[in-house]
């Protein structure tokens, strides 16, 4: 079993950073591509960014060059670093976790965070 818990959420101004962290439980951390997801009030969830247990990376469109997903297993943790925050990124952000990352990627991961809240505005 692997539990996740979101932190690094709150508050920003536009042109702003946050880093959230994604801490799992267990033994099987460094086996699992790791996702980052977000969904705004009214707004279908979207995939932001994952990496596979190999380092591998993948963005969407809208986060690629201002956000890095990384991860380091000795801590058994996942990072997003968001940087250049806009208010569009306002959204409650979910970490994922799964063995395999076409999982990640279609947005059905086995493990799943509670969330963490990132606001952005003047």
């Amino acid at each position: 079993q692997v539990q996740l818990v979101e932190s690094g959420g709150g508050s920003a101004q536009p042109g702003g950073s946050l880093r959230l962290s994604c801490a799992a439980s267990g033994s099987i951390f460094k086996f699992l591509a790791m996702g980052w997801y977000r969904q705004a009030p009214g707004k279908q969830r979207e995939l932001v960014a994952f990496i596979t247990s190999g380092g591998s990376t993948n963005y969407a469109d809208s986060v690629k060059g201002r956000f890095t997903i990384s991860r380091d297993n000795a801590k058994n943790t996942a990072y997003l670093q968001m940087n250049s925050l806009k208010p569009e990124d306002t959204a409650v952000y979910y970490c994922n976790a799964d063995p395999s990352p076409v999982t990640i990627a279609s947005m059905s991961g086995k493990y799943w965070g509670q969330g963490t809240q990132v606001t952005v505005s003047s």
